[in-house]
């Protein structure tokens, strides 16, 4: 969903960012760098210790590298098979760090295993989603289908994360790690469903 409906209007807000870094002279390539390791930090070092929102506030700040490089490629004419393997691999490494940093959390100062299963939950069924599609169109398939996708996963987690560090109570981010652990569970059943499908369909042989 927010693929579809968000993607064009903050990539139209961080265009001018895009074109200032392309001036002077930062490559997409460090851009993904770059965001990857705020993230990774971000995650990994305010979760374990509490400070969800502050956290959310530094994870977030870089987050939005993920539309700066892209567009940077676009607008540079730089677009390639290896900037999009780099990209998507990176953006795995970043979904780790954020519900690695609440497991952390949640197994050691939050005290929560049912959150803490929750959010593991979470990051394995979000990179099951990932490989299904990514190994899907490995084999010739397409995968494009669920409920849940990468950006509604993530934008999901990181704002009740957030507020929750500011007001919320904690049940309410362990209602949404279940609801999103149902969702991804149903995508990647979805995905299976249209590969099967994409195969039966195919000449046997081929």
């Amino acid at each position: 969903m927010l693929n579809r409906y968000a993607r064009a209007f903050f990539t139209a807000i961080f265009t001018p960012i895009a074109r200032l870094l392309l001036r002077l002279g930062v490559s997409p390539d460090a851009v993904t760098v770059v965001g990857t390791a705020g993230v990774t930090f971000g995650a990994l070092y305010f979760y374990p210790i509490g400070e969800l929102w502050w956290g959310t506030l530094f994870i977030t700040a870089f987050v939005f590298t993920d539309l700066i490089d892209g567009t940077m490629a676009r607008m540079s004419g730089r677009t390639s098979s290896w900037g999009a393997f780099l990209d998507s691999t990176l953006d795995r490494i970043g979904d780790a760090a954020v519900f690695g940093g609440l497991i952390l959390y949640f197994t050691g100062r939050g005290q929560d295993d049912l959150t803490a299963a929750l959010a593991l939950a979470c990051l394995i069924l979000g990179f099951i989603v990932s490989y299904a599609k990514a190994r899907a169109e490995s084999l010739g398939f397409t995968a494009n289908v669920g409920i849940a996708e990468r950006a509604d996963r993530l934008v999901a987690t990181l704002v009740t994360t957030g507020f929750c560090g500011l007001f919320l109570p904690m049940w309410v981010l362990t209602a949404v790690l279940a609801a999103l652990a149902v969702a991804s569970l149903i995508t990647v059943l979805q995905r299976i469903l249209t590969v099967r499908t994409q195969a039966l369909a195919r000449p046997v042989g081929s």
